[in-house]
């Protein structure tokens, strides 16, 4: 019986979640499982994995295949150089010590090189985010001041307008008024 080290996919359509768990080879995809030992979220920028390194270690070194993705997962965590460490101790080429120092070298730079990742991508956020709004409030100005253009253009006319109606009025009562002269005189002239 192969033990493999396989993906198990959950989630909905378009947003997997998968579970790293150890399974039958015979065994379907999202079928009967030995053991679950972490899962994976490819959604997430980085990637979010949470694994159980021991079992996970235990089961490498008992003879479980992971499958192609997991195995670049368990490269990623760490599970497979240890392994490798944990060979070379057998082997002689050097001590427990030695490799237990050099697994944690390995997983410092590693966590860096993580932090930087999501170091980056947050500062990629916040200067999208700071593009967008310095946009929207170009925008938003360019509004602002075609209103105000257009509320004074209306405001010009409405006085226009008010100087036009008055100066007709005006002009209505100078006509009346001239009217009436000329019906006053021609009163007298009779």
């Amino acid at each position: 019986m192969p033990v493999k080290i396989r993906l198990a996919r959950h989630g909905r359509k378009s947003k997997p979640f998968y579970h790293i768990v150890i399974a039958d080879g015979r065994a379907p995809r999202d079928g009967k499982y030995i053991e679950r030992v972490g899962s994976y979220n490819p959604n997430t920028n980085p990637a979010t994995i949470e694994l159980d390194f021991d079992k996970t270690l235990n089961w490498i070194q008992n003879g479980a295949q992971p499958s192609d993705t997991v195995r670049a997962i368990l490269s990623y965590k760490g599970v497979i150089y240890k392994n490798h460490l944990l060979k070379g101790v057998k082997k002689g080429a050097f001590s427990e010590e030695v490799a237990e120092e050099r697994f944690k070298d390995w997983m410092e730079a590693k966590e860096a090189k993580i932090l930087a990742k999501t170091d980056k991508v947050k500062a990629d956020i916040d200067k999208e985010t700071k593009a967008r709004i310095s946009a929207e409030s170009k925008v938003n100005q360019a509004r602002a001041e075609a209103i105000s253009a257009k509320q004074s253009e209306l405001a010009a006319e409405a006085e226009a307008a008010a100087e036009a109606a008055k100066a007709e009025a005006e002009a209505e009562v100078s006509e009346t008024t001239e009217a009436e002269v000329k019906a006053e005189d021609t009163k007298k002239e009779e």
